[in-house]
């Protein structure tokens, strides 16, 4: 028996989850929701779907198994609550919400209800991520001593100006940390382990009209003594591609966008040279350095396959809620230390506030 997906929200991003699931064997949207008419029309076209405009019909919908929440940001708590207590299972968008209380909602809805949540993270399920990982889990580093995490992409002022929301506090939830930096530093945290402390900077320098930062930069303290630097903007025309860096008192390694720069240890192994040569020059994609929508739905897929396995096996999924608040909690920090021109430490005890804001 095939599992129902049901989608929520019927912007760019839900055309990457449409196209992961229909990759899926075994998985199939049967119902989208969106509270512009046409938009939902539109897409069940496309898609071949039951469209809806009112939420709990589609909730009431005995088809939809999982829901899969594509609204903005800060708009990703109502439709995921109702949807675990509606006790369908439940994935949300990057990231998981904008604030940690709103996030811990969705949480508690879900746990309450007994449903599966999982926040979308694809960068963690591509091969060379995993390879990363991997890496670091058998010791190869040595002592972690340094990680960084660079997103110097580009967007028009056209970008900004193309979406209310977009730029704005109440459902952006910040800007090229929280909306663009957010994956690079969900991958720095899964690759480096907790963060204890941050310092940061943001600054508006390239754009009109918008709330958020489209520059930043911070540095922080990892838990095991490491320290690493977080940098995230919109403003570094023409875009580059973003990149990891991790380095040890072992080894060293530099990934851009998915291709492996830099691959080196002082104790080699046999599978070196398979893993550059499969993951090195030539192997990336553009990413979404300058186009939104110039991403690919392989690491979608792959993750919706996780949270599938999930479901029919009764475990955890991969990136759960917990892990998906993880992001959301240091980029809270690096803005609270921005404001407050102070060191930060996690974790936070609350949101912060946000200045001028009432």
């Amino acid at each position: 028996m095939a599992i129902g997906f049901g989608i929520v929200g019927c912007g760019m991003i839900s055309r990457f989850h449409a196209k992961a699931i229909e990759s899926i064997r075994g998985a199939e949207i049967v119902a989208c929701f969106d509270n512009y008419a046409p938009g939902a029309e539109k897409y069940a076209e496309e898609i071949g779907c039951t469209a809806y405009t009112d939420l709990d019909e589609m909730l009431a919908d005995e088809r939809v198994n999982v829901v899969n929440v594509c609204t903005p940001s800060g708009a990703h708590m109502e439709p995921a609550v109702a949807a675990a207590n509606a006790g369908k299972h439940v994935v949300v968008e990057k990231p998981l919400e904008i604030t940690l209380k709103r996030c811990d909602k969705i949480i508690a809805a879900c746990r309450k209800n007994k449903v599966k949540l999982c926040t979308i993270f694809p960068s963690r399920f591509n091969p060379t991520m995993i390879e990363v990982k991997r890496a670091i889990d058998e010791g190869r580093f040595g002592q972690l001593t340094l990680g960084d995490a660079y997103v110097k992409w580009w967007r028009t002022q056209e970008y900004y100006d193309s979406g209310a929301w977009r730029g704005t506090w109440a459902l952006d939830g910040g800007g090229a940390y929280m909306n663009q930096g957010v994956h690079n530093v969900d991958l720095l945290y899964s690759f480096m382990g907790d963060v204890e402390e941050v310092t940061g900077h943001v600054g508006t320098l390239a754009h009109t009209g918008i709330e958020v930062e489209d520059t930043g930069v911070a540095t922080l303290k990892f838990k095991n003594g490491a320290l690493g630097v977080i940098e995230a903007t919109t403003s570094a025309w023409p875009g580059l591609l973003k990149t990891i860096e991790i380095h040890g008192t072992w080894g060293t390694v530099v990934v851009e966008e998915e291709e492996i720069h830099k691959w080196d240890f002082a104790k080699k192994s046999p599978r070196d040279r398979s893993i550059t040569q499969k993951y090195g020059k030539g192997s990336s994609t553009s990413g979404g350095a300058a186009d939104p929508s110039a991403i690919s739905f392989e690491g979608h897929a792959r993750q919706l396959k996780d949270f599938i396995k999930a479901i029919q096996n009764n475990t955890k999924p991969a990136v759960d809620g917990e892990e998906g608040r993880k992001s959301v909690e240091i980029i809270l920090a690096i803005y609270k230390a921005a404001w407050t021109g102070k060191t930060v430490k996690l974790p936070l005890k609350s949101d912060p506030k946000i200045p001028n804001k009432k």
